[in-house]
């Protein structure tokens, strides 16, 4: 996979609007509301459940195509929430949380009891999910003006 340089950037007078440039393509991340409690446009989560629900569904399909298997449509629903890494040992501790995305996998097609089996099992091994299972690691370099 060959690597892609992103922009971010946010200025003011509202810096809780990001503009996102990705090659051609520009997007935007706005999270102007959140101190009304207004969902005024995608979150970064969003973009995270987005790129790890895009990544599911087309390995889905790379994979029923090489095998030839009745795949229609897959669709995956997910669901971003903080919850105890433990069994509420420290509730109180906030740092005790952990992020969690609930997967919700869907497969249309005339597949086998198996076939949907394999897939379920393959849904969990795009490069995002991978990513995200085995730590990313962020580097940060401060740019001298």
């Amino acid at each position: 996979m060959s690597s892609r340089t992103v922009i971010v950037s946010a200025e003011e007078p509202n810096g809780y609007v990001a503009n996102i440039q990705m090659g051609n393509q520009e997007f935007v991340i706005d999270e102007s509301g959140i101190e009304q409690g207004i969902d005024t446009g995608p979150t970064p989560y969003d973009y995270i459940m987005s790129a790890l629900g895009a990544c599911t569904v087309i390995t889905l399909h790379m994979y029923a195509k090489r095998k030839q298997w009745p795949l229609q449509r897959a669709e995956v629903t997910l669901v971003h929430e903080r919850v105890y890494a433990a069994d509420c040992e420290h509730c109180d501790d906030k740092a005790a949380k952990i992020s969690q995305i609930t997967k919700k996998l869907r497969l249309i097609g005339n597949l086998t009891q198996e076939q949907r089996l394999r897939l379920e099992i393959i849904s969990s091994k795009c490069p995002v999910q991978k990513s995200l299972h085995t730590g990313i690691i962020v580097q940060t370099e401060l740019v001298h003006e």
